[in-house]
């Protein structure tokens, strides 16, 4: 009996057009469908307390690989937490156009909006990384979305912003992650133009931030929310979320995590600017950026994310010139600025260390980037140049088994079978060991059978599927 009732709670019953809709709550829900007649679907997330008799805030999210029901699972904790609806289409593609995919986004928008009862005033976009470049340029298409959660990303495209239409900004990002400069460019940029932003930073890399950090991100929504509606107004969920904040930052410094905790503290200056608290966050500022610490930390990181910046510059310069002519002599050189990556991630120096991993991570983007965009270029496909870029690629990250796989496949085609096999050897000494795909490579067939290749195969994986005869 007890289980009966349990269900009758966790469940609501929606009428749609004529039909009853029934959606769990507290679950993600992985495919409802657009509309009858459009095989588009989404992923939905109802919070336990929910009831049709209330409206709700709702996060729309925006994952590039079409998989909403992963997405919405990482933020559902924070969004049981804070009282928010979540809903993630299963279509949106990083293959389509923005207007594609805005169409798409839009017909999910439209569905929830009929079958819910959503507080149209408190909309919101949020992703991660493609994602989250996608959901930001959502308010520029789409009105009433009143904030933009972008994990691992910053805005798109700035030139877009318009002060006559301004949304509140969210950035989480880690501090190794290869976007973190550029968030910090956001922030300062936002704060010009004067839209409502915080950017909340934790220790990690490109990765999702943990539900805390998500949590966080959508009570300040609410916060900024109840600054502007004295009806849903609550002094003691303030008073709560800013004691919890202040806490935070007592332990970050004792931590001596001294500049995070001055950055937390600016987040929260323009937090609670609305409703009171500012002398208190003032005055602990104030005593912070009067330590001899903070001071030389700061000079620390501005030193590094100034020479950070120059050797991005030199990566893009030097690697546009490569892929223009099919510079195989400057592989050396891209060898020696991964020993140089090695040597700063193992410096003694946290921020130098953090910028190791920071560009290693920029320079994997920056080469992902570039063979996106010349396996998407109209005509031909420039062979030669995603042959030079997957060679780096091996450079860069040599666990990257595809990369080996595919210039050992273009090499065998162009019969420059000494080239195949120094990437096969290369392949086998980082430990790969799938001899069914080594025989089934695509442009191999000539290449597979040859004495050189056999023994390498037996060198490395014991037994070779072809005799190995002497001359």
């Amino acid at each position: 009996m007890k289980n009966i009732l349990l269900l009758i709670v966790l469940t609501v019953s929606i009428s749609v057009t004529g039909q009853q809709l029934v959606l769990k709550k507290g679950v993600v829900i992985d495919s409802v469908m657009v509309t009858d007649t459009i095989p588009q679907s989404f992923s939905l997330y109802l919070p336990r307390a929910f009831e049709m008799s209330k409206s709700w805030p709702v996060v729309f999210v925006f994952d590039t690989d079409g998989k909403g029901e992963k997405a919405l699972k990482l933020l559902a904790p924070a969004a049981e937490k804070n009282g928010y609806i979540l809903a993630a289409s299963n279509d949106i593609r990083d293959s389509l156009s923005i207007t594609k995919n805005i169409i798409i986004a839009n017909r999910m928008f439209n569905s929830v909006f009929e079958i819910l009862p959503i507080k149209r005033n408190r909309s919101y976009t949020a992703g991660f990384s493609q994602g989250a470049r996608l959901a930001s340029v959502v308010p520029t298409f789409v009105n009433n979305i009143s904030g933009v959660l972008s994990c691992g990303a910053s805005v798109a495209n700035t030139e877009v912003l318009s002060t006559k239409k301004p949304f509140h900004f969210i950035g989480i990002v880690g501090d190794k992650d290869f976007n973190y400069p550029d968030m910090l460019v956001t922030e300062k940029l936002l704060n010009r133009l004067k839209f409502p932003n915080q950017l909340l930073v934790f220790d990690g890399g490109h990765e999702w931030p943990s539900s805390e950090y998500l949590s966080k991100a959508l009570e300040y929504f609410t916060l900024a929310a109840m600054t502007k509606d004295e009806t849903i107004a609550n002094s003691e969920f303030i008073s709560s979320i800013f004691s919890s904040n202040l806490g935070e930052v007592s332990g970050l410094l004792t931590q001596n995590k001294k500049l995070i905790a001055d950055h937390r503290l600016s987040q929260m200056l323009r937090v609670y600017k609305d409703v009171g608290y500012v002398d208190t966050i003032k005055a602990t500022q104030k005593s912070l950026r009067r330590s001899k610490d903070y001071k030389v930390y700061n000079r620390m990181k501005n030193a590094v994310i100034f020479k950070e910046n120059l050797i991005k510059d030199d990566y893009d310069y030097y690697l546009e010139e490569d892929i223009l002519t099919y510079n195989y002599n400057n592989l050396g050189w891209w060898a020696f600025q991964k020993e140089e990556l090695g040597k700063f991630e193992k410096s003694t120096n946290i921020f130098e260390r953090n910028m190791g991993v920071r560009l290693e991570g920029y320079l994997n983007a920056l080469i992902e980037d570039n063979l996106y965009i010349i396996k998407q270029s109209e005509g031909n496909t420039d062979e030669e140049a995603l042959n030079f870029l997957w060679m780096l690629k091996t450079i860069i990250a040599p666990k990257d088994y595809e990369s080996y796989l595919n210039v050992i496949s273009y090499n065998a085609k162009v019969s420059d079978n000494d080239t195949a096999l120094f990437y096969l050897e290369e392949l086998l000494k980082q430990g790969y060991s799938d001899k069914e795909k080594l025989y089934a490579l695509e442009n191999t067939t000539l290449f597979r059978i040859t004495p050189e290749f056999n023994e390498l195969i037996a060198k490395y994986l014991k037994e070779a599927r072809y005799d190995i005869i002497q001359e």
